[in-house]
């Protein structure tokens, strides 16, 4: 039997008490150690080092360069220990960067899927040659496109509205061919926007001021505008301090770099036109829609413009017209078109807008405005009335990506009274931006609650917060134009809103979720893109990129390279990207950027150093492409010299006194067709244009000397034409 155990404990020796608490001691110190040193390697710096990020001056032609002998710690430096949390492994020797060669000069306004030479391979009826044709894979450019030579960063807003640097967009031809309607001035080594435009010469703050007397744009009601045919965007930009945001949109066309003007001044825009397909943007996107002399020929083609127009306003949107026919008794002898033609043209629209269920609120002057109705509760009777446009059968009215523009009316959501609006009213801005669209609380995008809704938002604050820390300057108006490739619901906007910019929200084609109409519910603007191809924009465009995935979500589609030289295109120099992915794929971009000339360095997540996704922050490098031989220049007041047929050509410079009446009567005649005129010298200008081609090519290949058979120049019509084009324009882009 075993003995009874005391109750009172057994002493205990003092050695063994010491050794245990050393023991103790010990372990503990080495658990203290070793999470200090895995939290060393494991976690970046906090902020990107100053000789990265870029800080431009107060507007001032001198502008700081970004260093290239940095003390700071570079992407090599910094020391993120990937392997060991997370099991990455790559092939190394597959990311020997290639280095990417400067493209040549003359593509430093290259606009890959609006390349005029390109264009012209495409049919002129409905304008469907300014629409996208993008190059094939054989034809991508592997090249960097360069920045003019002394180029200089934009000035800030506000005063970018103003003003831009002549050296960043060289091209005079608006300031002479739109002078009496004060577009833009050439004002020493920068232009001057004094705000005109072709039906508001004494500014834009002025006309907008008149279309507020008319309905109301102050009362939170109208966010989000689209201007079509915009010019240099001068009504989007004084529509900004009303706090509506426009999409503005041109094609590029013979007015030379409009639209690269807008995005310079710091005012959204894209090259764009109406023509056969339907423009990027869902349905239902805009409270209000504008043409100011646009030229596009509403009451032609069934009325398909306009019915497009109608597909993306809102219920209740409004449709401003000033210019041709409006106001037309007092015009037309400035137009150079009958009175018959005008009351005819007049009396088409007004018919088509009934036609659509539209009311006419008003016509005053120089304007006139018409409203959408809120339901088609009526529309769905009048078809009775009206055989055409009949409503369209399918609900797929949001598809806008390469999709043909049908003749018929888009379906709006049911409703069950005269009163309730279509689809659910919104919120006045700017409680809009944080109101639960209407998409969401009815359930229009499968897979998307109120819930998610509000839990991105707060996701997207926290990740807002970081970068702040990541990028000071993001907050003091360095970044003005903002792009998100990859937008989801808008919530990196929305983080960003309080700040001068603005953000243009990409959702890509294809995605799980189509939530671009989430975004323009928001009171946000934004179009969809397959990043397989070219942006429409213009190179050196906006200031930051933001992409979240998206190279994920395209690696399996198409070479992510091309997707991160076309970055590089509309990245201006010193502009900033933030890459939100994996760290395989961040990796994989970092060494293809290293040939870019970019600079980027990999930072933790928000949450922190164990989180498996990484943020990748990179800035483009200043570096300009430098002319290898002279620049032509010539400038033809007037009627150019006669020649005679048959003229021998021995000169470049004689060359240009051909080319450009050449030039000019094609140019012309485009405008000619967009208006629907009738032109009896169709093959005269089809080998003119031939022949400009074939001029041009011959100059860029520096033949010694050009054969041309000189068309005569004497007929009627042409002299009509050099009257039109008092100043003629003509500049061969050094090799």
């Amino acid at each position: 039997m075993a003995k009874e155990q005391s109750g009172s404990p057994k002493p205990r020796q003092p050695v063994f008490q010491r050794m245990r608490v050393t023991l103790t001691i010990g372990v503990i110190g080495l658990c203290v150690a070793s999470y200090i040193l895995g939290a060393w390697q494991g976690t970046s710096t906090t902020s990107i080092h100053p000789s990265i990020i870029y800080t431009k001056s107060q507007c001032g032609e001198s502008i700081l360069r970004t260093s290239s002998n940095s003390s700071g710690r570079s992407s090599s430096d910094a020391r993120l220990d990937f392997q060991a949390h997370h099991q990455v492994s790559f092939n190394e020797s597959s990311l020997v960067a290639e280095k990417f060669p400067p493209c040549q000069l003359k593509y430093s306004e290259y606009t890959p899927c609006q390349d005029p030479r390109r264009a012209r391979k495409f049919p002129k009826t409905m304008m469907q040659y300014r629409e996208r044709h993008c190059p094939r894979k054989e034809e991508l450019f592997r090249c960097l496109i360069p920045a003019p030579p002394k180029y200089k960063n934009p000035f800030k807003w506000p005063q970018c509205r103003d003003f831009a640097w002549y050296d960043n967009i060289p091209h005079r031809e608006l300031s002479i061919e739109k002078a009496v309607q004060n577009w833009i001035q050439v004002e020493g080594k920068r232009f001057r926007f004094p705000g005109g435009g072709t039906m508001f010469p004494h500014g834009a703050d002025a006309y907008i001021d008149d279309i507020n007397a008319l309905i109301s744009l102050t009362d939170g009601n109208i966010r989000t505008a689209l201007d079509t045919g915009c010019g240099v965007a001068s009504w989007g930009a004084y529509l900004i301090k009303r706090n509506i945001i426009t999409m503005s949109f041109a094609p590029r066309d013979s007015h030379e770099a409009q639209v690269q003007f807008a995005l310079e001044r710091g005012v959204p825009a894209m090259i764009g036109v109406i023509s056969t397909e339907r423009i990027p943007y869902p349905a239902r996107s805009f409270d209000m829609a504008h043409c100011s002399r646009c030229l596009i020929p509403w009451n032609k083609f069934d009325g398909i413009y306009l019915i497009e127009v109608d597909r993306v306003l809102r219920p209740g949107g409004y449709w401003i017209l000033s210019g041709p026919p409006i106001h037309w008794k007092k015009y037309f002898k400035g137009w150079e078109r009958t009175e018959e033609d005008l009351k005819q043209e007049q009396d088409e629209i007004e018919d088509l807008a009934k036609r659509l269920c539209w009311k006419k609120v008003v016509e005053k002057d120089d304007l006139a405005i018409w409203q959408k109705p809120i339901n088609h509760i009526e529309c769905v009777n009048s078809r009775k009335i009206y055989e055409t446009p009949q409503i369209c059968k399918s609900n797929d009215v949001d598809s806008a990506w390469y999709k043909k523009m049908e003749t018929c009316i888009s379906p709006l959501p049911d409703v069950n009274s005269e009163d309730e609006v279509a689809g659910g009213a919104l919120e006045k801005w700017p409680k809009r931006a944080f109101a639960v669209p209407p998409r969401i609380s009815r359930g229009s995008v499968s897979g998307l609650t109120t819930e998610k809704f509000q839990e991105d938002n707060k996701v997207w604050a926290e990740r807002a917060d970081y970068y702040k820390k990541l990028i000071p300057p993001l907050t003091k108006g360095r970044y003005r134009n903002v792009m998100d490739m990859n937008a989801g619901m808008g919530g990196f906007a929305a983080a960003l809103m309080k700040y001068p910019l603005w953000v243009m929200n990409v959702v890509p084609s294809g995605s799980a979720h189509d939530t671009l109409g989430i975004i323009y519910e928001r009171g946000f603007i934004g179009t969809y893109q397959d990043w397989c191809e070219a942006f429409s924009t213009y190179p050196r465009t906006y200031d930051f990129i933001h992409a979240d995935k998206i190279f994920s979500f395209y690696q399996d589609r198409c070479d992510v390279t091309y997707i991160l030289l076309e970055m590089d295109r509309i990245l201006r120099p010193e502009g900033t990207v933030i890459f939100r992915d994996t760290v395989e794929v961040l990796v994989k971009i970092q060494s293809i950027t290293e040939g870019m000339r970019w600079k980027s360095q990999i930072m933790d997540h928000e949450s922190g150093p164990f989180n498996p996704e990484k943020i990748l922050v990179a800035v483009k490098t200043y570096w300009t492409g430098q002319p290898t031989q002279k620049q032509f220049r010539l400038c033809m007041m007037g009627s150019p010299p006669m020649r005679k047929e048959g003229t021998r050509i021995n000169n470049r410079e004689e060359a240009l006194h051909v080319l450009a009446p050449l030039d000019a009567a094609a140019e012309t005649t485009e405008r000619l067709e967009y208006q629907s005129m009738a032109c009896s010298h169709q093959a005269l200008f089809a080998l003119m244009n031939a022949q400009v081609e074939f001029v041009t090519q011959l100059l860029q290949e520096e033949s010694q000397c050009l054969d041309l058979v000189y068309l005569p120049l004497a007929s009627p019509h042409l002299q009509v034409i050099y009257a039109m084009r008092q100043s003629i324009y003509v500049k061969l882009a050094p090799q």
